[in-house]
């Protein structure tokens, strides 16, 4: 399992648009997102993939990192995994 935050996407995206920009860009569907809360000036998902390993997601996260769309540049760090 493998997460990814996505950060400075542009306000009301959809899921839908999400999934469709990474999977252009050679990444797997992600199987859950998480709006990450805040002011609203930068709005952020936390997107989980299951069937990927860390290493393979740090491999495509260069492809969209300071990629420019929908007006924002957006910024993609691959988070630790978290644990209960």
């Amino acid at each position: 399992m493998s997460l990814l935050l996505l950060e400075n996407i542009e306000s009301g995206t959809t899921d839908d648009e999400i999934k469709a920009f990474l999977v252009k860009y050679g990444f797997p569907p992600f199987d859950e997102i998480e709006h990450v809360p805040g002011d609203g000036s930068r709005p952020a998902v936390t997107l989980t993939f299951h069937s990927l390993e860390p290493d393979a997601l740090r491999r495509l996260q260069p492809r969209i990192h300071h990629m420019f769309w929908k007006g924002h540049n957006l910024s993609a760090l691959v988070m630790a995994e978290r644990y209960s």
